[in-house]
């Protein structure tokens, strides 16, 4: 009988270690000055699930500011078994096409993902605190080397 090349693996435990940041979310954010948006306080509605047999986490998120939308991004987390290490492919509001994922790995409870493009580096960088709170810190660099924040939040699992 010919083997169905179709049929699909099992998630590692490196994808299910992504469920830690799935569920209902609120966050509290500070901007900083960019050259996409003024700096100031913010905050975020995220919502985020494991999928497609549990191989990716998707996340979505809207940022509010001052009563309105001004921010909204789609995430979809893996774990690439050939290369080994996380992926994350980031889809903003600002609608520039990432030429790739970000990529990375865990060290101890902090995910480090980085990715570039012509307009220069990004760095996300979550941190699990506990069981119903993270923090991020988004970083932006020209050159991969000296990081400046662009936002950082701290995320509460809504029950």
């Amino acid at each position: 009988m010919p083997q169905d090349h179709l049929a699909a693996s099992s998630p590692l435990a490196e994808h299910a270690r992504l469920a830690a940041f799935a569920g209902e979310w609120n966050g509290e954010e500070v901007v900083f000055p960019s050259r996409w948006t003024a700096g100031g306080p913010a905050t975020s509605h995220v919502v985020a699930r494991m999928d497609l047999n549990g191989f990716y986490l998707i996340q979505d998120s809207v940022q509010m500011r001052d009563g309105k939308q001004i921010f909204a991004s789609h995430g979809i987390f893996t774990y690439d078994r050939d290369d080994r290490t996380y992926k994350l492919f980031w889809y903003d509001s600002l609608g520039y096409t990432p030429p790739s994922p970000a990529s990375g790995g865990w060290v101890g409870k902090t995910l480090t993902l980085v990715r570039g493009s012509l307009r220069g580096n990004a760095r996300h960088v979550y941190e699990i605190i506990d069981d119903n709170s993270y923090s991020l810190k988004i970083q932006f660099s020209p050159d991969a080397e000296g990081w400046a924040d662009v936002l950082t939040g701290v995320y509460r699992r809504i029950h």
